[in-house]
């Protein structure tokens, strides 16, 4: 039978797991199995700059990161549930992709 994956990700991490629970809910309320969320390893973007803009003087640094949180759900098809998923309300800062595996 055919599954559905799930991945979602998102730099705030409280959007995220609110998805994640919508998401299963939906699942779990049409009676589909459903795996996780399964917490995926957190990506960290860090960029570090000087902060004289000349160059002279003391060497003292900014430091930036930025995380990206990822989550994942694996649950068998289901027609209606998939539809039911794509119909809810989804913030701009959490990235969705659905997968169809055999």
């Amino acid at each position: 039978m055919p599954k559905a994956r799930v991945k979602l990700a998102s730099t705030n991490i409280d959007l995220l797991n609110q998805v994640c629970s919508t998401v299963k809910d939906i699942a779990v309320k049409s009676g589909v199995l459903v795996k996780g969320p399964i917490a995926i390893p957190t990506k960290r973007l860090k960029i570090t700059t000087r902060k004289s803009p000349c160059g002279d003087g003391k060497a003292t640094f900014d430091r930036w990161e930025m995380r990206i949180h990822k989550r994942v759900l694996d649950f068998s098809v289901n027609e209606k549930v998939l539809h039911s998923i794509l119909r809810t309300p989804i913030p701009k800062e959490v990235n969705i992709e659905i997968k169809i595996i055999d």
